[in-house]
């Protein structure tokens, strides 16, 4: 056997015996345990290693920055990712470890190796950590020789011989390990801080802070990460809105409640509850509601032709509200069909065309009279309405003034291209029209049509409308309109507040800045 072998044995029998007592050495340690995401971080003082069980015992132990409840607890060998020695009883300042750390053997021990210490495979198996880093200071590195152990079990030669070589400088085994020679220092390995004292005097005070060497400096970055994991934000801000409310008090920094955020046409003082339903009548078979959530219910035929009777009785008399639904009708028309984008001077070339299809009755007066202000807010207006011996007194009212515009009257329609088409064809009562044909004709022809169709005033039954309409707009307050009605929308026609009352109505207005604004179905 010669000397390489003899040494390689001798070595081997060092680490067994060393093994051995390595588990009763760490007895009283402060360790930082890894866990992985799902246990987390966990630190107190070693209570007990088990190397059959592969377990280890901690005492008050920490989990994640937070005392546990219970007084110890137990980890194996598996559940650890990362195991760090923080601190060594009865060392001091050279007790704290890093990753790694000398024993007082001089056999470097692991400080991060869980499984080094229990099952002797001598792997080194370093994984990411979260937990919080002690990073030595550069005033307590000068008294401590780092070293960093090898990479694998299997040492080569020259690291034997140079591990040799310090066991047999060190008395017993129980001198630290800092006789290397530069010629035989492993490459990882940091060289040892130099003294604080140069040539018997202490040095100035710019060798203290820019004198130690670039090769010092620690090769381990600050776990931020890892840190930062352990803070816990929500605990901590409801600690101090804890003892806020207990002293009354506010610190700085701390969240408060979100101030409300007002519109720019809101009122920031406080005001009574809003009361969304302001309307209420007897009977309602139907609700809508506005774009600012206020309940409009709808009323029946009887009950509407009833409080149309008492406006007319106090003043508002037909004509008036054939003007006041024309002017209605017509700025909706004109918001439909584009508003100042179409209808303006440098688009005179583009005139947008309108339809009306009126009846004999007075719902075609008021087409008539919505035609009529359309013609005068340059809309090129083509009025159908039938040829009939005698007519109605508003009917002719209204044709006589509309005469005086530029919109043309017909009999029959035709296949002239339209943007929209105005409907005041059904009515109420007088069911006998809609079997004449020019009604049929009309209706066949807006039905074809690709342009939308608006109607005034239409009847509650589906059946009672021949044309499919997109919009509906009601007077005053509206009806229980079906789904062939479309859009529904409601007019102002200037019923005032007191005529609603006469007839068993509490009402006041939805309309706001408003003359027409639309209802939504609830």
């Amino acid at each position: 056997m010669n000397i390489f072998s003899l040494l390689f044995h001798l070595y081997h029998l060092h680490f067994a015996v060393i093994k051995e007592t390595m588990a009763t050495d760490w007895l009283g340690s402060i360790v930082s345990i890894n866990c992985g995401e799902s246990l987390g971080v966990y630190q107190g003082k070693v209570s007990a290693v088990d190397q059959v069980s592969q377990t280890i015992s901690l005492t008050r132990p920490f989990h994640n920055g937070v005392k546990c409840l219970v007084p110890e607890v137990t980890f194996r060998a598996g559940d650890i990712t990362e195991l760090k020695i923080l601190e060594i009883p009865g060392s001091g300042d050279n007790g704290q470890c890093g990753d790694f750390q000398h024993n007082d053997l001089g056999i470097p021990s692991f400080g991060c190796q869980g499984d080094t210490s229990q099952n002797g495979t001598g792997k080194l198996l370093k994984k990411p950590s979260s937990a919080p880093q002690n990073i030595p200071r550069r005033t307590d590195m000068k008294s401590q020789d780092v070293a960093i152990s090898p990479q694998q079990h299997q040492c080569s030669k020259s690291y034997m011989d140079r591990h040799m070589e310090s066991l047999s400088q060190s008395k017993g085994f129980r001198r630290r390990h800092n006789s290397w020679s530069s010629s035989s220092r492993h490459p990882n390995q940091v060289t040892p801080k130099k003294s604080g004292v140069k040539n018997g005097q202490m040095k100035n005070k710019d060798d203290e802070c820019f004198g130690d060497d670039i090769e010092e400096i620690p090769d381990t970055d600050f776990d931020f990460e890892g840190n930062l994991a352990l803070f816990d934000k929500a605990a901590v801000f409801e600690e101090i809105e804890t003892y806020e409310r207990k002293s009354g008090t506010r610190s700085r920094g701390t969240p408060n409640e979100r101030s409300a955020r007002y519109r720019h046409d809101e009122n920031i003082l406080e005001s009574e509850p809003i009361v969304y339903r302001r309307i209420t009548v007897p009977q309602a078979s139907k609700e809508f509601c506005t774009d600012s959530g206020l309940v409009v219910p709808s009323i029946s035929y009887e009950f509407h032709k009833k409080l149309l009777s008492v406006a007319e009785k106090h003043g508002l008399t037909l004509e008036r509200r054939l003007e006041m639904t024309g002017v209605c009708a017509s700025q909706m028309a004109l918001s439909l069909l584009g508003g100042p984008n179409r209808l303006n001077p440098k688009n005179i070339h583009q005139r947008p065309t309108v339809a009306l299809l009126c009846g004999p009755h007075v719902k075609g007066a008021q087409g008539i009279s919505c035609g009529r202000h359309l013609s005068n807010h340059d809309v090129h207006v083509i009025l159908f309405l039938p040829n009939f011996v005698k007519m109605l007194e508003s009917i002719t009212n209204e044709l006589t003034l509309f005469s005086k515009t530029q919109g043309q009257q017909v009999s029959s329609v035709k296949d002239t291209p339209v943007d929209l088409v105005i409907n005041c064809l059904d009515c109420h009562e007088n069911a006998f029209l809609r079997d004449q044909p020019w009604y049929k004709a009309a209706v066949d022809w807006a039905n074809q049509n690709r342009a939308p169709v608006l109607s005034l005033d239409p009847p509650v039954s589906d059946t009672e409308q021949g044309i499919d309409a997109k919009w509906s707009l009601a007077l005053g307050l509206p009806l229980a309109l079906g789904d062939r009605a479309g859009r529904v929308y409601l007019c102002d026609i200037g019923i005032p507040q007191k005529v609603f009352q006469e007839v068993g109505i509490n009402y006041h207005s939805p309309f706001g800045c408003k003359f027409v604004i639309p209802l939504h179905s609830t």
